[in-house]
């Protein structure tokens, strides 16, 4: 736990000017961000005496070991900025709503030639018309039923209407009236999206125009004494009015707004979104907090609004948005909303009326979203917390295991020989940290080896990381026992107390901070370093030229996610590997366990326990143990090591799919240098097949569009090379094929030389 004073900015070294703040804490993670009119004023109360703060700001304060800031111009840069790095550092302190990307949307997708209209969930995309969200699924499903009447939109996928164009045969919405059928041309694209833009109006509230005409028809059809139309005329209308009643009129002047309201308690606020379009409540969202930061009521709304208008632009940011409290200032939010929008924003309280009584019923939303939010959570904290701490008692730990890790091994009779690595954090699932590996240390099927190796790879790259950003606990500057990169003593020359105080020089030296530029105030940041610099290679490339990489380690070889950030480098971005674990799990027994520890031993590393969980009896075997610990089945720390046990399984196996399915449709065309995607495909659909295109001349090659004759060159090379030596078996019956007997040939919509990996069965006793 840090002293405060111990990276307290000096006097005068804080300006008196607009800016944006960040805590880092002794590992270099952005632990907090914030802005603040006065940069001096605001950071100057973090600095006063721990006994006058908040507990939760007294918590952060001294967890943090440095402090920066950069100065803006105005405070709706500073409000951008903040929101930014919120966002891009996913500080631990500072309030973040749980995510609300499962929310479904009904959306038509109007960047299409023939617009769909479908279910939608997560990031917007562009060209695409959105209306919601809406709580359920089947609510946006029972909504479009009832408009498919009226408006009879494509909601079919690109795979059914390219199948239906090509058969001529509509699918059944066309046949009973429910799709205008454009796959078939019974309507003109520019029908079918004067159709959709009909449908998006009426979503959006403009409903009277639609119900108007459709009861003038129905007159004339029945003065007409076309009786039959006037009935289906009759029935479309009291589908409009059917769907209309699913979202009844709150605000009698049709108003566009957006209501947020808040409820809160010590510890957690919940916050609830109505979306109110045309006078009618439109979609409904809301998120649950923990309330990480002493708060105000006015600073949760601000929140609150980066949070649901952070990218948004256009008619997405309603006129008016009505809220509990304002935040302090408002004029900064303010303008930002305006900004975003590219017009007026109004952004106060509802004093009385309709919209004072929506506000109410929005409230009352968030009370009880709260409350079943704590209830459920009281129940699962519970269990949680009782699972770790029976595995700390059961593996005699000194404190319960926050942080585990598990790693399994998964190939197929040796081939694709790959590792897994989960991360679960107080006992929840950290997919955003998961790695994977490809094991390319041996060749072959030999698990120990395997654990050995992956184990050894990921906490290398821990020591280096330490090792880099000088973060030894005991004998960092007396040059004795540190330990390499590499496992090997040795000393880190860069920690030194001299060195670890440049950017106090630097602030000594009567630089002024200007608009943009970010000062430093701390006694552990990295030398020389400038935000975005010292990155490592990116996960499953090769080091470009020049391109500093730690020793020992293969940049190529550990294999990272790409669906969101890991652990953060010197500037506080996301890194890989650089926070260790208290606990190791191997999917395994004694042997596996065994090959753990003794790479941890191997390089130095004896603070991190390590046990296995055999599958065969739910064993638990710990190092240098001959008797496994056998924990009783009704057990939560045992159900919470299985599941991480599975998870590890579960994603090791899916990696060893994707790349032994990856490898099965790999074609020798892959090898060709230049050629891409595009070409290789106009290559099989001009000759049919790899087998036709190897037997093809340079000058047949060349009549491809696109395909030069250099190019067909390379291509009849290729090709030649890896033409097969030997007959084509099939797998099944051991029978030879030639080219007489019928061997089967890679076609158009199967590019690649076939493979048989046998029946789903057979795949699935051979894989581990």
């Amino acid at each position: 736990m840090a002293d405060p004073s111990s990276y307290r900015p000096r006097p005068g070294e804080i300006p008196d000017s607009p800016g944006v703040y960040r805590f880092r804490d002794e590992h270099r993670r952005v632990i907090y961000v914030g802005k603040a009119k006065s940069l001096r004023q605001r950071l100057a109360n973090y600095f006063q005496d721990l006994a006058n703060l908040h507990p939760r700001t007294r918590t952060m304060v001294t967890t943090a070991a440095s402090v920066e800031w950069t100065v803006v111009s105005t405070e709706v840069e500073a409000l951008q900025l903040e929101y930014s790095w919120i966002k891009e550092y996913d500080p631990r302190f500072n309030v973040k709503y749980r995510d609300d990307k499962s929310y479904p949307y009904l959306a038509v997708t109007m960047n299409e030639e023939f617009p769909r209209v479908q279910v939608m969930r997560g990031h917007k995309k562009k060209g695409v018309r959105y209306f919601g969200p809406y709580g359920h699924a089947w609510a946006i499903r029972d909504t479009v039923d009832l408009l498919l009447r009226v408006f009879p939109v494509r909601t079919c996928s690109a795979g059914v209407f390219k199948n239906a164009a090509r058969t001529g045969r509509p699918c059944l919405l066309g046949y009973i009236g429910k799709c205008s059928a454009p796959c078939v041309e019974r309507i003109s694209a520019e029908d079918h999206r004067e159709l959709a833009e009909e449908f998006c109006d009426f979503m959006a509230g403009r409903t009277g125009t639609y119900l108007r005409r459709l009861e003038r028809k129905m007159g004339e059809a029945a003065e007409d004494m076309e009786y039959e139309r006037a009935a289906r005329l009759r029935d479309d209308i009291g589908a409009l009015r059917k769907a209309m009643e699913k979202s009844a009129v709150v605000l009698a002047d049709a108003t566009d707004a957006d209501l947020i309201a808040v409820a809160e308690d010590e510890l957690e606020a919940a916050v609830q979104i109505f979306h109110v379009r045309g006078g009618r409540v439109r979609g409904q969202r809301g998120w649950v907090t923990d309330k990480v930061e002493e708060i105000t009521t006015g600073a949760l709304v601000e929140h609150a609004l980066q949070q649901l208008y952070g990218e948004e632009t256009g008619d997405a940011v309603p006129k008016e948005v009505l809220v509990p409290a304002l935040p302090d200032p408002v004029e900064p939010v303010q303008e930002w909303l305006t900004d975003r929008r590219g017009s007026g924003v109004s952004l106060r309280i509802p004093q009385r009326g309709d919209k004072k009584a929506l506000m109410e019923t929005v409230q009352r939303n968030a009370q009880q979203a709260l409350v079943l939010h704590k209830t459920k959570r009281a129940s699962d904290l519970t269990t949680r917390s009782r699972a770790l701490e029976e595995i700390a008692d059961a593996l005699d730990l000194d404190s319960a295991p926050l942080r585990i890790e598990c790693y399994d091994i998964s190939h197929l009779q040796g081939d694709d020989v790959v590792a897994s690595m989960v991360v679960f954090e107080d006992g929840l699932a950290r997919k955003s940290e998961y790695r994977r590996f490809q094991i390319k240390g041996f060749r072959g099927q030999d698990d120990v080896r395997s654990m050995h190796e992956v184990i050894t790879r990921r906490f290398r790259r821990y020591l280096a990381e330490k090792e880099r950003t000088g973060e030894w606990a005991d004998g960092e500057n007396s040059g004795e026992g540190t330990p390499r990169a590499d496992g090997r003593p040795g000393t880190d020359p860069g920690a030194t107390p001299g060195s670890l105080a440049a950017p106090r020089a630097e602030a000594d030296s009567g630089h002024q901070p200007v608009p943009g530029h970010t000062a430093t105030s701390g006694h552990d940041a990295a030398p020389g370093q400038e935000a975005g610099c010292g990155h490592e290679a990116a996960s499953g490339q090769e080091a470009a030229p020049g391109r500093q990489t730690v020793p020992g380690h293969e940049a190529a070889d550990d294999l990272a996610l790409t669906d969101g950030p890991a652990l953060k480098d010197e500037d506080g971005r996301p890194k890989r590997f650089a926070y260790p674990p208290q606990l190791v799990v191997v999917d395994g027994g004694q042997p596996q366990v065994a090959a753990a520890q003794r790479a941890l031993d191997e390089l130095g590393i004896d603070d991190i326990a390590v046990c296995g969980l055999a599958k065969r009896l739910e064993e638990v075997w710990l190092p240098r143990e001959d008797d496994p610990v056998v924990l009783p089945r009704t057990s939560e720390g045992l159900y919470l090591l299985q599941r991480v046990r599975d998870e590890a399984h579960r994603f090791a196996i899916t990696y060893q799919r994707t790349k032994r399915a990856k490898r099965f449709r790999s074609s020798p065309l892959d090898d060709v240098p230049g050629l891409g995607e595009t070409r290789k495909q106009a290559l099989i659909k001009h000759f049919g097949s790899v087998k036709k295109l190897r037997s093809a001349t340079i000058d047949q090659i060349c009549e491809v569009p696109g395909i030069g004759r250099k190019t067909a060159e390379t291509v009849a090379v290729a090709l030649a090379r890896s033409a097969p030596a030997t007959p084509a078996v099939n797998t099944a019956t051991g029978e030879i094929m030639d080219d007489e007997d019928g061997a089967p040939e890679t076609t158009e919509d199967a590019p690649g030389e076939p493979v048989s990996a046998g029946t789903p069965d057979e795949r699935r006793g051979q894989e581990r």
